[in-house]
């Protein structure tokens, strides 16, 4: 995994449980890595993946069992509000740069059309 220097690492790792949680790599119920497993293969600090994991917790896309481990939540509707969310912000940030390069709305909705056309043809 590559870190964005320009964002905490505790939020990039959070981010990258939401994609997997999301994508559907892991399904409710699934049981996380411990800390220490994810400290080790990301080599970082146990105390950085602890804090991702507690901010997963308090946004309620996981729950902890003390003793047990990490786990995604069973609440689909959560994981819905997720993914919605981070599309959104990929959206918002995808329109901010088409207009700063001048994109009309029309024309944005017209680029993404053909991109969409585009994959699915590859």
């Amino acid at each position: 995994m590559q870190f964005d220097p320009n964002k905490a690492i505790y939020a990039q790792i959070a981010d990258y449980y939401y994609q997997r949680i999301c994508s559907g790599e892991l399904i409710p119920g699934d049981k996380l890595p411990s800390v220490r497993e994810t400290a080790q293969l990301l080599q970082v600090n146990p105390n950085t993946v602890s804090r991702a994991y507690m901010e997963m917790d308090r946004e309620q896309v996981t729950f902890s069992k003390r003793g047990q481990g990490t786990f995604v939540t069973t609440d689909m509707d959560i994981i819905t509000d997720l993914k919605e969310s981070l599309a959104g912000a990929q959206m918002d940030a995808l329109i901010t740069y088409m207009r700063k390069l001048g994109f009309s709305d029309e024309a944005i909705v017209d680029s993404l059309k053909r991109s969409l056309r585009e994959a699915g043809e590859s």
